[in-house]
């Protein structure tokens, strides 16, 4: 039997995690030559197109004869949820900090899971080859995080390591030689609890992941809290809510992992993290026993979603020309399927419609933009936030914001945020030019926010998030400041007619793209909405004109991305989404039946 370590990196978004990760898998050779490249455990098409880790992802090296598995978490707020359940599987983490922004909103979440877990805390300051890293600030407001979410005396006594994951380094000291990985593994080996130990008679194992076979079926991943099972073994599927227990069930095929690969093996041992197969009615939380007498194990608690969008099936003229699923039956199995493993998410059925619900804008975009890679076809609506009564008063979700912004926009930003119901907390000066500002805002005040951030920070501001708690109604505000420019008739777009129309707003379009009645094409220069006709055509004559034949000279438009979009819109508006396109349209085509229903 080995040794093991179970240890998980979290961090804030960006700080280094998978890069580090990289360096620990070259290291112990846990990758082929094949297998390596950059951010090697990023395998999703959206992971490695948005830089960000979605999903957790877990792996093993062998150093010094003893085995470390090893959990990549996200570090972005809206996938909290991976976070919370894989740090079940684990009793150490890795908690990486930025050698120059220190600890930042998502930092205090992981680290408050983790500490109420009781996880022994390595603290890795990471990226102290940045010319602008603050070692020692750094350092002082970790301290101070761990003494704000009351950390006991021994989870205070904090080990910390210095690093550049992206030099392939790190260090006891910061003055040590700069040679390679190995001091990391030195610490994890001499300060992360011993998940092995000695073999007891009753096999309890939870599910953490999910995974699925063409050949094996539903693959649990999860760790081995007690005994040890052997392929064949009979086991019993149990639920702390459900007191049903059903007939044994026969395990089939047993893996463990390393470096990227499942190895298949006839047994597993005590406090390692495994995958069993021949269990299909498993899901996450979910506990298998040895005996029928054992009680499960507690079920993941997840913290509850904040935003909601209606999923719908997408009734537009352009309906069914590139997707291949476009029932509401397709839409609630793929809604159904996607349950099983992402504990963040819920699903109501609404008519015709089905309320999804998650964490964020962005995971709920990472959703929408799966499904139309899958083919689907759908209507979204505008993201609304969660309500809840408390007390008699009605009550919203609030966020703490964090900002990294130049000076010179900071106006700007404090002017939007204060209509929005945003209250400023804190500001740092970090430089010359820049400034970190705090404010606590509405969740419904950052709907909408964030292209506005990009805009009027010129791409230079860094914005952040974390959820804080549920606070009494901030009171209304009005959403999008432009109206927007509907097309009123079908057809396709005619370069003369949008050289007419960008002088009016923003356009989405551009010549021959194909419109209809109700599509909206652009934004107006003022807050009312504009019907026009995208597709009207010059007339002819035989009379030529000096001057009048001068060539046409469009603005480029507006390419409509998802996130975009999903900030646009306002109520009365709706995103179609198919594998080919993103449209924004009014929910009401017709004109002559908006009219009708504004006078209502």
């Amino acid at each position: 039997m080995k040794e093991i370590r179970n240890i998980a990196v979290i961090a804030h978004v960006d700080h280094g995690k998978t890069t580090l990760l990289d360096v620990i898998l070259r290291y112990c050779q846990g990758v082929t030559e094949k297998e390596n490249r950059e951010r090697i455990l990023d395998s999703n098409d959206l992971e490695r197109e948005r830089g960000i880790t979605i999903f957790s992802k877990n792996t093993a090296v062998e150093y010094k004869d003893i085995k470390l598995n090893i959990v990549d978490t996200p570090g972005h707020s809206d996938f909290g949820g991976e976070v919370e359940r894989i740090l079940r599987m684990v009793n150490s983490c890795l908690l990486l900090v930025d050698a120059h922004e220190g600890p930042m909103p998502q930092t205090r979440f992981v680290l408050k899971k983790a500490l109420e877990l009781g996880h022994k805390i390595i603290v890795v300051i990471n990226k102290i080859d940045k010319p602008e890293a603050d070692i020692e600030r750094v350092h002082e407001k970790t301290l101070e995080l761990f003494l704000e979410l009351n950390a006991s005396d021994e989870q205070l006594d904090f080990p910390v390591i210095y690093s550049s994951a992206k030099n392939g380094y790190a260090l006891l000291n910061v003055n040590d030689e700069k040679k390679d990985i190995a001091p990391l593994l030195d610490t994890i080996l001499k300060e992360a609890p011993v998940a092995s130990g000695k073999k007891t008679e009753n096999f309890i194992f939870q599910v953490t992941t999910l995974d699925y076979s063409e050949y094996l079926g539903r693959i649990c991943i999860g760790k081995v809290f007690s005994g040890g099972c052997k392929i064949g073994d009979m086991v019993y599927l149990k639920n702390e809510h459900k007191p049903e227990v059903s007939a044994a069930k026969r395990i089939t095929k047993l893996f463990t992992f390393h470096g990227l690969k499942r190895i298949e093996t006839n047994e597993v041992q005590q406090g390692d993290v495994v995958a069993i197969a021949g269990i299909d009615e498993m899901s996450i939380g979910d506990t298998l026993v040895s005996e029928e007498k054992i009680n499960p194990l507690p079920m993941i608690d997840i913290e509850p979603p904040t935003v909601s969008m209606l999923f719908m099936v997408n009734d537009s003229p352009f309906s069914g020309k590139t997707g291949k699923f476009l029932t509401s039956r397709h839409i609630r199995d793929r809604l159904d399927k996607e349950l099983k493993v992402n504990l963040s998410l819920k699903v109501e059925i609404q008519g015709e419609a089905f309320k999804v619900s998650g964490r964020g804008e962005l995971h709920l975009a990472v959703l929408i933009e799966n499904l139309r890679r899958e083919g689907y076809e759908i209507g979204v609506s505008k993201p609304q936030v969660i309500t809840r009564e408390i007390e008699g008063a009605l009550c919203e979700p609030f966020e703490e914001i964090v900002m990294d912004i130049p000076e010179a926009y900071s106006g700007g930003v404090i002017q939007e945020l204060n209509r929005r119901k945003g209250a400023m907390i804190k500001i740092e000066k970090l430089s010359d030019v820049f400034s970190r500002l705090t404010f606590e805002i509405p969740t419904r005040g950052l709907i909408g926010f964030r292209n506005f951030f990009l805009t009027e920070t010129r791409g230079e501001g860094t914005l952040s998030g974390i959820f804080l708690e549920y606070r009494p109604f901030a009171g209304d505000f009005s959403g999008r400041t432009r109206g927007a420019l509907v097309s009123m008739i079908d057809g396709k777009a005619s370069g003369y007619a949008l050289f007419s129309l960008q002088e009016r707003g923003e356009l989405f379009i551009g010549p021959q793209t194909a419109v209809y009645e109700g599509m909206i094409i652009g934004l107006h220069t003022r807050e009312n909405d504009l019907e026009v006709n995208p597709v009207k055509e010059k007339k002819q004559t035989n009379v030529r004109a000096s001057g009048s034949d001068e060539g046409i000279k469009l603005t480029p438009p507006r390419k409509l991305y998802l996130e975009y979009a999903l900030d646009l819109m306002e109520n009365d508006e709706i995103l179609e989404v198919t594998p080919a396109d993103i449209r924004l349209r009014k929910k009401e085509r017709f004109a002559n039946l908006r009219k009708r229903k504004q006078v209502i």
